[in-house]
């Protein structure tokens, strides 16, 4: 592909195009090409926090119970989830800026499709191919830095504003969704997002340059179908075991066929040439026990945050612009933690740092398990700060560590797998707190032991990462 040429009266230096030849770049070219890629990240953050505030207001426009709405955010975690390890060799294999256009462009899309949705599972539809879309955007977009910053200083930098600006993103969600229900109604949410991406298409295409491609990667659909149909099911069984019951035949099947498709997912990652998942990976204890941890945060954090804004708006009877702006302090305090985090693993290492993070969002969940219908908010204010706080302590020593604990030439998949198993996390969390709250009437009971729960998975993962650092002491 024909590089793009940007003139402009910057500093330049010179990087290469996909077909290896040289080319100059100007600090401007190199700013909207981070620009662009911080758009795709932040678009794709901020449709896993701004939904949360629309729930009430789809489930009474498009009807349906808890388990519908479970399936509104579940949907995208689950393609999310899934398909962000083939999105990765995809981005390899074609060239990621031709993966990342399209990947915007589909999720732009899907996005209409959303706002459009005449009933609940056309939106549940639509929502899964934003998944799909979310998935390729996320490692291509890193990959398209990566080629943008070939100083490793200045990528360093690139990548935190590009983090900067997920977070950023993540903590504006609920606010955003909030007033835009207000004002305009649900279907705006999913708006928002085409001004969005025209803007991200149009930077990408002019100023990213494509990467060089490998077209010996190979793509592993029988792996991927397996895992798509292997969390899916799972996730499927337990948010009907809320409406159905736990002993129902249907709710039975599917998590047989869960575990079918996850036992063939395993086979056959372990005979395939190029795996989505190198089982290899898990013979590195740290890197096994950062996955777990990333896995059960998950399954605590994201579990709760849509269980609580059910409570919001349910329970106290909060509208949408009151629920989003009870969730920005407790989205608010996880960027300058975030910041904080590094510094303090420096000082006294990444694993404590990961230990206290998780220990901080446990005794804030064990600190609400008094919650009652009509708590005001101010009395559990310091406890959703904490839980947020533990999670933007921990992140940053979990992700670092789980690459350390492998060579460099795979710390690409390495990070593939981490997003894909704290995605997987998100699933499984909203799947189970959901159907604890699915009856109105036993709500409440439902989310006292969903605090349970997410206390104890906490404390599991503290106790996992201590006890693995201990062990691998007493082995040097």
């Amino acid at each position: 592909m024909r590089a793009n040429t940007v003139k402009a009266d910057t500093v330049k230096y010179e990087t290469f195009d996909a077909n290896g030849s040289r080319r100059t770049a100007s600090r401007l070219a190199t700013s909207l090409t981070l620009t662009a890629m911080s758009l795709g990240y932040g678009v794709v953050q901020l449709d896993v926090t701004i939904v949360n505030t629309a729930l009430e207001a789809m489930g009474k426009t498009l009807g349906g119970g808890v388990a519908e709405l479970q399936w509104v955010v579940s949907a995208y975690t689950i393609a999310f989830a899934a398909f962000i390890l083939t999105a990765g060799a995809l981005g390899d294999r074609i060239g990621a800026k031709r993966i990342f256009m399209a990947g915007f462009a589909i999720f732009t899309a899907a996005s209409l499709a959303c706002a459009l949705s005449p009933n609940a599972i056309l939106l549940i539809g639509a929502r899964l191919v934003q998944g799909m879309a979310a998935a390729i955007l996320v490692p291509n977009s890193l990959a398209l830095l990566n080629h943008a910053y070939p100083d490793d200083r200045a990528r360093g930098r690139a990548v935190a504003v590009w983090a900067a600006g997920a977070s950023l993103a993540l903590t504006a969600g609920p606010f955003v969704g909030g007033a835009l229900i207000t004002l305009v109604g649900w279907r705006a949410i999913f708006l928002v997002n085409l001004p969005i991406g025209l803007a991200g298409l149009w930077l990408s295409w002019c100023y990213a340059t494509e990467t060089t491609q490998t077209r010996s990667r190979e793509i592993d659909l029988p792996g991927q179908l397996a895992a798509i149909g292997a969390l899916g099911a799972l996730a499927g069984a337990i948010i009907e075991a809320g409406a159905l019951g736990w002993e129902h035949p249907a709710v039975i099947a599917a998590f047989v066929t869960s575990a079918v498709l996850a036992a063939l997912f395993v086979w056959h990652e372990g005979r395939t040439a190029q795996p989505m998942l190198p089982l290899s990976l898990f013979g590195h204890r740290l890197f096994t026990l950062t996955t777990i941890v990333g896995l059960l945060v998950n399954v605590a954090i994201y579990g709760l945050i849509f269980v609580l804004s059910l409570y919001f708006q349910r329970i106290n009877g909060l509208s949408a612009w009151w629920t989003g702006l009870a969730f920005v302090p407790m989205m608010g305090a996880v960027l300058p933690v975030n910041l904080l985090a590094p510094r303090l693993a420096e000082r006294i290492g990444p694993c404590p740092t990961i230990v206290a993070g998780a220990c901080i969002s446990a005794f804030g969940c064990l600190g609400l398990i008094w919650i009652e219908a009509g708590t005001s908010y101010w009395a559990i204010f310091a406890q959703m700060v904490a839980i947020s706080s533990g999670l933007g302590l921990l992140v940053p020593p979990l992700t670092s560590t789980l690459l350390g604990s492998v060579e460099k030439a795979r710390s690409g998949i390495a990070a593939g797998v981490l997003n894909a198993t704290r995605q997987t996390g998100s699933v499984l969390g909203v799947a189970l707190f959901g159907s604890l709250v699915a009856s109105d009437r036993a709500f409440m009971i439902g989310l006292h032991q969903s605090l349970i729960i997410s206390a104890a998975v906490l404390l599991l993962a503290a106790g996992a990462i201590g006890l693995g650092v201990i062990a691998r002491a007493q082995e040097m």
